[in-house]
């Protein structure tokens, strides 16, 4: 496995310094490839030293505008979140997590998300991980620093490295964000058409429900590309129905 078959991605950091200390943490344990959504300030005094040496890091570091550009490429994708969240998502210990995640490498590229130091992430953002990673702690003081939890988690994916790992099947590859993100827009323009509505008084719940259903699915690129040949097929016989 290749180290940059990992990705980093800390959204909206705040502190120069926590990316610093990110970065050491990430190269401690054989991680290099550190992706900023949308950084306060970056590049940044503080952060080159608080690398204490992982300079190689923070230079390869790339800055993107969304999540949607972090993730790009990626098959499976875990984040990183402390608050208590309802059924709609699978949660794993970090430890359970971190052998999923160096076993999914043999499939493709992996990213794990970190939110914003005072607020974590989105639920928008939670929306794209097949998984979030609960770090275990005392459940009067779950406050990890930004890069403490990023030590955690890539100490763990260390230790599963030296491990023997399972190798997922099926090997094809999940459905990529971007092939995700065609399905969602397919699936939603196809509801329209049907009259299918969410009944909510936000009216915003069910493309939530069903990207979280989606995302616990883990569709491959194969079982993506099915899902739309059948959307198409509703397509056609309304048209033909229509005519």
């Amino acid at each position: 496995m290749k180290s940059g078959d990992i990705r980093f991605v800390l959204v909206e950091p705040s502190h120069p310094g926590n990316i610093g200390a990110v970065a050491r943490a990430m190269k401690n344990m054989g991680l290099h490839e550190l992706i900023l959504v949308r950084p306060r300030e970056f590049p940044h005094g503080e952060a080159i030293a608080r690398a204490s040496g992982a300079d190689d890091v923070l230079t390869q570091a790339k800055v993107v505008k969304t999540v949607a550009e972090a993730i790009a490429g990626c098959g499976f994708i875990a984040a990183t979140t402390s608050r208590s969240r309802d059924g709609n998502y699978r949660v794993q210990d970090v430890r359970e997590a971190a052998s999923r995640i160096v076993s999914e490498t043999a499939r493709s590229a992996v990213a794990v998300l970190f939110g914003a130091e005072r607020s974590g992430l989105t639920n928008e953002e939670l929306d794209v991980a097949h998984v979030l990673i609960r770090i275990p702690g005392n459940a009067e003081y779950l406050s990890l620093n930004l890069a403490m939890a990023a030590q955690i988690v890539a100490y763990e994916i260390f230790q599963a490295q030296g491990l023997p790992t399972p190798k997922p099947e099926p090997a094809m590859p999940l459905a990529t964000p971007e092939q995700m993100a065609r399905l969602y827009e397919h699936l939603a323009q196809v509801m329209e058409e049907v009259g299918f509505r969410d009944r909510t008084q936000s009216g915003t719940n069910l493309m939530e429900r069903i990207h979280r259903l989606m995302q616990r699915a883990e569709l491959d690129q194969n079982e993506a590309n099915i899902v739309r040949g059948f959307l198409t097929c509703v397509q056609s016989r309304r048209r033909k129905a229509g005519s």
